[in-house]
């Protein structure tokens, strides 16, 4: 055995320095992927392949995506850890390492293993693509070896991996779709009996078997496999949890008929998830996917049975190349059960005003909306929407004469009571709130002149406008404008169209409107969203336009934004990763280091003190990234509190044990304030597409601790300002440090 390990090394010495030439020297670090735009070209091309590709095309790409996709983490990760293997840059002198040195395994090549993986993918359906693609995977693998980050044998043994897991999957994927594909998809399977081979088998004569159902069945399938997906993500542990997500997590230790700023919903459901998996990222977040597939079912039986099966998994992959509903589907905000709640009532509904439509499909509408109303006070607008809907379409006023509506509009009502009685005992103080929010009760602004007024409405309206735009898919969201204004015109002779219209463009319109006056966050429209996409799918469908091509743009752009939402360092392929402060997983990264930091820094100032954090979503976060923290709240006696105040502005002013004026007297403090980002010099932006250095234009001097803190302790100390940087150096979050002594 020695001797193959001397074999190896030499081997590798070899083909490291003594071959070495100026010609490789270039050429081998482009085969490794230096400089070369992988991802940005796989984004494109695969997209583009599965939407005009031919069928041996695209199931041959589809294999190929998923045989990255499961033989890299399933088997190379798990062989490499389990051999763990140093590079030959940390095991061996005189390494000349042209593509750095990294501490992962060395054993196997994963560029090895994926490359011939692909290549045997490729050639078992297109023989010819052996000639071109075997070489440049022989190349790629010679070129780790060059640039001295593998050892011959790291991927030799990547390669004969990467062939076999490629050889066994197009296996499997034949033997069920031999199999299981008579029974799930028998008119597919029968004009397609094998996948890597097809054969020209004749079409089935119409009506002999409904193709329609097959779609629908397909979608099953992606949704399931999205589920799983996104929570092997969340799993993961790639992202944290933000603000709001640890601060509603406190909520559900101190569950209640209502909160300050939100129903209960949030509460139970995060309640529910941590008691199955305990107080992690996963346990908080597992209900959003989850609430994302039983969307996706609702839409899909819902298309499925009024225009087909084929326009309903169009809206299916719609929906995965929408930003927002893609971050909805990750975060557990308030806002995933509020739009299946949403959409469940707008499906329920249409059953409804339907000539045979019964009493427990009104009462169906009122239950959904009542959950809904439990996630969000946004379920309200519906009322609105049913409104307008009855306004405009005659025949549907029937209803109001019988009892469904009202009995539904009961329960709805039923619904609403632990908000409205936990609200009577607080004083009504979630009406103040959500109307500050709003922009409604500015009593203390400053009077403006009416040319500030104007551009001030002017730059909340264009501010919305460009976030809806982008979050919704710029081609989508110029469909769906275009959408509504075919409905309106055909309100008349197309019911679906109209009711679609009713009950989701008041809430896009009236926030748009409402955009002059105030601010108005882009996920304030989110419910609408669903019944909007589905109205662009039904005008789609009946439309004579050619909009392939243009669904093709949007699914590719939409693909591409949230391939980077889910993972921002896949910017690396395009230029160099962004500045901390930049990447847009910035608010969802860095907490769980910034918390382990406060809590050294507590114990280094004073093992017994507490510490109190400047915003109520810094408090969540320290309470549940910190184990000592997380562990008090389980007790009531919380480690981290929020500043206090004289009137409510977040929960913590109605729980007595978060009140540390009354239970930490005399004790010592940690005050935690987060700081603003570091801004940047000019043309950083271009620096950072050149790859070069980018620096911050100035640092700001550390800001005093505030007067109320100081006036609640003996003395306060400045500790100082910390930087919370990830492996890879970027600073993330930034906290500024004081100790306090002896609380008064």
């Amino acid at each position: 055995m020695h001797w193959l390990l001397s074999l190896d090394v030499a081997l590798f010495h070899f083909i490291n320095s003594a071959i070495s030439n100026p010609f490789f020297d270039w050429l081998m670090p482009v085969l490794s992927g230096r400089g070369v735009p992988w991802l940005p070209a796989v984004l494109v091309a695969v997209p583009a392949i599965l939407m005009f590709g031919s069928t041996r095309l695209k199931i041959c790409v589809l294999l190929m995506v998923l045989v990255v996709a499961l033989g890299d983490p399933l088997v190379i990760g798990a062989v490499k850890n389990a051999v763990a293997r140093p590079r030959p840059c940390l095991a061996l002198n005189e390494v000349v390492a042209r593509l750095g040195c990294t501490t992962s395994g060395s054993m196997p090549s994963a560029h090895a293993a994926n490359w011939f993986a692909l290549a045997t993918v490729a050639y078992l359906f297109y023989r010819r693509s052996g000639k071109y693609l075997y070489p440049l995977a022989a190349g790629v693998a010679f070129s780790r070896v060059y640039c001295g980050v593998h050892y011959p044998s790291d991927v030799t043994v990547g390669a004969i991996l990467g062939a076999g897991y490629a050889i066994a999957l197009v296996v499997t994927v034949q033997g069920l779709w031999s199999t299981l594909g008579q029974r799930i998809f028998p008119a597919w399977q029968e004009r397609l009996p094998n996948l890597v081979n097809p054969l020209p088998v004749p079409k089935p004569e119409p009506g002999r078997r409904n193709a329609e159902i097959e779609w629908v069945r397909l979608g099953y399938v992606v949704i399931a496999l999205a589920l799983l997906g996104r929570w092997f993500y969340l799993g993961s542990g790639l992202i944290g949890l933000s603000q709001d997500e640890a601060y509603q997590w406190l909520w559900s230790k101190h569950l209640a008929l209502s909160f300050y700023s939100k129903p209960p919903g949030i509460a139970l459901i995060q309640w529910a998830g941590t008691a199955l998996f305990g107080d992690t990222d996963f346990g908080v977040r597992c209900g959003s996917p989850l609430f994302a597939a039983i969307l996706s079912v609702l839409v899909l039986r819902f298309l499925a049975r009024e225009v087909g099966g084929r326009a309903a998994f169009c809206l299916l992959g719609i929906t995965f190349a929408v930003p927002l509903l893609t971050v909805g589907s990750i975060l557990m905000t308030i806002d995933p059960p509020l739009v299946l709640c949403w959409m469940w009532a707008v499906v329920a509904g249409w059953r409804a005003v339907q000539a045979d439509g019964r009493t427990r499909d009104w009462l169906v509408v009122g239950l959904a909306l009542g959950l809904g109303f439990l996630c969000k006070y946004t379920a309200m607008l519906q009322i609105i929407c049913w409104l307008v809907f009855f306004a405009l379409q005659p025949s549907a006023r029937i209803h109001l004469k019988k009892a469904g509506p009202w009995l539904g509009l009961l329960v709805f009502g039923v619904c609403t009571l632990p908000v409205l009685l936990w609200n009577a005992q607080h004083g009504w103080i979630t009406i103040f709130h959500v109307a500050g929010d709003a922009g409604l009760l500015n009593h203390n602004a400053a009077p403006a002149s009416l040319p500030e007024q104007l551009a001030r409405s002017l730059n909340y309206f264009l501010e919305f406008t460009g976030a809806e735009f982008g979050l919704l898919n710029p081609f989508f969201f110029l469909a769906i404008l275009g959408a509504m204004w075919a409905a309106w015109q055909r309100r008349r002779e197309k019911p679906l169209w109209l009711f679609l219209l009713c009950l989701s463009a008041p809430v896009l319109l009236g926030h748009w409107l409402f955009a002059f006056h105030s601010r108005v966050q882009p996920n304030w429209i989110a419910a609408a969203v669903p019944p909007l996409l589905c109205l662009m799918v039904v005008v789609g469908s009946e439309s004579r336009h050619h909009w392939k091509p243009w669904l093709a743009a949007a699914m590719l752009t939409g693909i591409i934004a949230s391939a980077f939402m889910h993972d921002s360092d896949l910017l690396k392929h395009v230029a160099a990763k962004l500045p901390g402060d930049k990447d847009p997983s910035h608010r969802v990264r860095g907490w769980r280091e910034t918390a382990q930091l406060v809590e050294a820094e507590r114990i280094q100032w004073d093992t017994n003190a507490f510490i109190i954090a400047d915003h109520y979503g810094t408090t969540g976060l320290y309470s549940f990234y910190s184990p000592t923290a997380r562990q008090a709240v389980q007790t009531h006696t919380p480690l981290v509190y929020c500043i206090d105040t004289d009137k409510p502005i977040n929960q913590f002013f109605f729980w007595d044990d978060y009140n540390y004026r009354e239970h930490r007297h005399g004790e010592n403090a940690l005050f935690v304030v987060r700081l603003e980002p570091y801004p940047l010099e000019q043309g950083w932006l271009k620096k950072w597409l050149r790859h070069e250095e980018i620096h911050y234009r100035d640092i700001p001097a550390p800001q005093p601790v505030s007067e109320r803190i100081a006036s609640q302790f003996e003395s306060v100390t400045n500790l100082g300002v910390r930087e919370i940087t990830l492996p890879d150096h970027r600073v993330f979050q930034r906290v500024q440090l004081f100790g306090c002594c002896h609380l008064k």
